[in-house]
């Protein structure tokens, strides 16, 4: 057995994780590991969150994203505010704890729009993931103090240079102040990366296991980089099932009491993509609650799974695919170990 320095991976070595990232002969212990610490800090549960994606309008030009406002291709919705109230009522009634709101940055969604299904999802006893995008730093305030209890905002990479090539008109160091700055203000703040972008190396996602420790990610997202026919980025390849999961596994053992999803996207590049990031690191499923006809047409990349299954049918299939792994489904509302709830 290969045994790995976990002190210096905990410590962000960018040398040692780069080499890490460079080689495949110590990823069984890489994995390992990582399961060990998700036992010793987060325990045996896993905490479902039901994602809402109530509009796919995006007034960004992100090269990877299907959700791009350059691309002509997708049929375009935003769900009125009387049925996300209602979708999250359900998302209740079937005893999930937490609903994520999530849509490309839709400005069409004003901050009062925003405050008022706050504030009457709260009704509900749920807590909430704001996964919109980049506002400004007023309403984040505005919707904590409305309720808020988490802003997820995936980072996709930590290399300025990437990063830029990626996002036109924008920046990391940019991405970065409005993680900052919501750290700041008490949310449970997400980041998180995505794997095998074109152009990415090794190194690349050492930075991104840097970025999350020094940011302290409350939750971490990683997942794949599946290309979209209807991006600028089609034809390149895409990242692979292996090096993804030693990103969550690395992730975990970065960051040991994070919250950590299996992405879908995982599970859209393997069968059992969910249930290995579950066995590597991983202690959240997050099922799409996203009403139909609107759910295939959040087409962030191609295969993406669960779009047209039955609501209830979904979350028995998470609580099966939980339970079959030997695992806890959680009954709480998830926050991250060290936090109590308001």
């Amino acid at each position: 057995m290969c045994v790995i320095e976990v002190e210096k991976i905990q410590n962000t070595d960018l040398d040692y994780l780069t080499y890490l990232l460079s080689t495949s002969k110590h990823d069984e212990e890489i994995f390992r590991t990582a399961d060990e610490i998700r036992r010793r800090y987060v325990g045996e549960e896993i905490h479902m969150r039901a994602i809402i994606e109530f509009s796919n309008i995006c007034t960004q030009n992100c090269l990877y994203c299907g959700l791009r406002a350059g691309n002509n291709n997708i049929e375009r919705y935003r769900m009125p505010l009387e049925s996300i109230i209602e979708r999250a009522e359900l998302i209740s009634k079937l005893g999930i704890k937490t609903v994520v709101l999530q849509s490309g940055e839709d400005p069409y969604y004003t901050t009062r729009h925003i405050t008022y299904l706050i504030g009457e999802i709260k009704r509900f006893d749920l807590a909430i993931t704001l996964s919109i995008g980049e506002r400004n730093f007023e309403e984040y305030e505005i919707w904590k103090q409305a309720g808020a209890d988490r802003y997820l905002m995936r980072h996709e990479t930590a290399s300025p240079e990437l990063y830029a090539k990626l996002h036109p008109h924008d920046s990391f160091e940019n991405r970065k102040a409005h993680l900052l700055e919501l750290k700041r203000l008490g949310y449970e703040t997400g980041a998180g990366c995505m794997v095998g972008l074109p152009g990415q190396t090794p190194h690349d996602l050492a930075l991104d296991l840097a970025f999350l420790r020094e940011l302290d990610a409350d939750m971490i997202g990683i997942g794949p980089f599946i290309p979209n026919a209807d991006t600028p980025l089609a034809n390149e390849k895409g990242g692979d099932l292996q090096t993804t999961l030693k990103m969550v596994a690395l992730a975990r053992i970065v960051v040991p009491t994070a919250n950590i999803p299996a992405t879908t996207a995982l599970g859209s590049i393997h069968p059992l993509g969910r249930q290995l990031g579950l066995k590597y690191g991983a202690n959240v499923i997050m099922p799409n609650l996203t009403p139909n006809p609107y759910r295939p047409n959040y087409s962030l990349y191609p295969g993406k799974i669960c779009l047209f299954e039955d609501d209830i049918a979904c979350i028995e299939c998470t609580r099966n695919m939980i339970t079959g792994l030997g695992l806890k489904v959680g009954s709480g509302y998830g926050y991250r170990i060290e936090k109590v709830r308001a």
